[in-house]
């Protein structure tokens, strides 16, 4: 009797663990459904402009609703600007506080400082958006714009892109008020990515005489550099999608902008602008296909980032 019951318990485990099996796998490609699902959707609302303009659309910088033409140049030019001034600005700054609160912080300074951080990845983004308007735009119009015009505006070869009318607004103050909104997610995933790597090797590198430098670079990087990474495409994807800060610092301008002061547009700017107010079915296709276009921009962006790890795993051992 015990041994049947003992084959009964285990014909019932043997079932809720492939029952189990099957709800996490269908969990898994329901993501894939999804994902799926949200590409064919934006593919067949902007097939109408896809049609009519092709390739075109991709690099012409015409956008004019009243005249029915349409195109992304601007407003990939403007998400590829600011999203790069944001990480060329926000990845050094996210490293120089993780570092600090990992490495060099006091112990008594450590928790506030991390509250402080975290606090600042949920203020909303139209927080954001609202401060760069009314309180940091017209500071960097009157006070900082000018000097750089002055200043950095004779430079060669990079000279030209600091030029222009100091009015505060463009799209070099929406990529710094994109740096200030990515900096708290990715100093958060180094902080704790840091934290994770073993105090024995850290303190083996001190004890052989390295620098904190030298035990950043060759220990703590090369153990955490999956996480480090990952934390860099979590605030480039919020760069690239964001919307409300964008709007109300980039000035919103359809012409092609050749310096950083100058106003732009953004891809996420551009639908909370205009989709709500688009009448007609080329009009709201070409706002969906820009839609389509960020997608794709966003799933190069984490191909690429999934191609620099693997490169990383294959020079692990390597001489550097």
């Amino acid at each position: 009797m015990g041994k049947y019951q003992d084959e009964q318990h285990l014909r019932r485990q043997l079932m809720l663990d492939k029952l189990f099996r099957l709800v996490t796998r269908g969990f898994a490609f329901l993501v894939l459904a999804l994902l799926v699902g949200i590409m064919l959707s934006l593919l067949v609302g902007a097939m109408p402009s896809i049609q009519t303009y092709g390739w075109h659309f991709l690099a012409s910088s015409d956008w004019d609703p009243v005249g029915g033409k349409f195109g992304a140049l601007v407003p990939i030019y403007g998400t590829l600007v600011t999203s790069f001034i944001a990480l060329l600005i926000g990845v050094p700054a996210s490293f120089g506080i993780a570092l600090f609160l990992t490495e060099l912080c006091p112990v008594w300074l450590k928790r506030p400082l991390g509250i402080a951080v975290e606090l600042l990845a949920g203020i909303p983004s139209i927080i954001y958006g609202m401060w760069g308007l009314f309180v940091f735009a017209p500071f960097f119009g009157e006070h900082i714009q000018p000097w750089l015009i002055d200043h950095v505006g004779e430079w060669p070869l990079i000279g030209f892109l600091f030029q222009g009318a100091p009015m505060g607004i463009g799209m070099f103050t929406a990529g710094l008020i994109l740096a200030i909104m990515i900096i708290p997610f990715i100093a958060s995933v180094m902080r704790d990515v840091f934290e994770v790597v073993p105090t024995m090797l850290k303190e083996s590198a001190y004890g052989l005489g390295s620098t904190t430098w030298e035990v950043v670079r060759y220990v703590v990087l090369p153990y955490t550099k999956t996480g480090v990474v990952g934390g860099v495409m979590l605030g480039l994807g919020r760069a690239l999608g964001e919307t409300m800060a964008v709007t109300f610092v980039i000035g919103n301008s359809s012409n092609f902008a050749t310096g950083l002061f100058e106003p732009g547009n953004s891809i996420a700017s551009s639908l909370a602008n205009e989709f709500a107010e688009a009448n007609g079915k080329l009009y709201l296709a070409s706002l969906i296909e820009l839609g389509l276009i960020l997608f794709f921009i966003t799933f190069i962006v984490l191909a690429c980032s999934k191609l620099l790890l693997l490169r990383l795993k294959k020079q692990e051992g390597k001489p550097t």
